[in-house]
């Protein structure tokens, strides 16, 4: 693990930011965002999650000099060949509509016509440090794709993903109750045992 206690999250997701500080925080970890640096978004031009959180860790850490840490995540349908996969937000178009990408996701489903509707969340989070070297470590939340939409939490595709287990899908669960399951915190567990050990 690198002595730096500062580490940078290279995002400019206010909530994502306060959901991994918070993790960090007992680990004696000090999270400073890409904004906290005015450092801008990098093109994501990688064919998979792992290539796009390296990309995004290493411009953070070579900017800025500081350990950095990054993540690219999205939702992968088995029957359509892991789509929307690193296209989940793009898929929602400009401005962001997740309602329009969870009504794409579910026409294609009927369009491919497969009755199997499993589905995963899926992060990958990448940690680089100013040496060069880089860390990964992937969460994955495995589930179905249900219809139509249900709950009024949680944001993106959460309203009609169920995650194996529940009969309730990511949209009707409590924050906490998610976060407790979700890909991110899965991946996080993985880099805090790694990182800090499991003491």
């Amino acid at each position: 693990m690198s002595e730096a206690k500062t580490w940078v999250l290279a995002s400019h997701n206010q909530g994502k930011i306060k959901e991994i500080a918070d993790l960090l925080a007992p680990f004696g970890i000090q999270l400073q965002s890409a904004a906290d640096f005015s450092l801008p978004e990098p093109e994501e031009t990688e064919p998979d999650f792992a290539g796009n959180a390296i990309l995004k860790a290493r411009a953070a850490s070579e900017a800025t000099g500081l350990p950095a840490l990054a993540d690219d995540s999205g939702l992968c349908v088995t029957a359509l060949d892991g789509a929307p996969g690193i296209y989940s937000a793009r898929w929602a178009g400009e401005p962001r509509d997740f309602g329009v990408a969870m009504r794409r996701v579910h026409d294609e489903l009927e369009q491919c016509g497969s009755a199997d509707r499993s589905a995963a969340f899926v992060c990958v989070l990448a940690l680089a440090f100013s040496d060069g070297a880089v860390r990964t470590f992937e969460g994955r939340v495995s589930g179905e794709i249900v219809w139509p939409p249900r709950g009024d939490g949680g944001f993106g595709y959460d309203p009609v993903f169920r995650p194996e287990g529940e009969s309730r899908v990511f949209a009707e669960m409590s924050r906490e109750e998610k976060a407790g399951m979700s890909h991110r915190a899965r991946a996080l567990a993985r880099l805090v045992a790694e990182e800090f050990g499991d003491d």
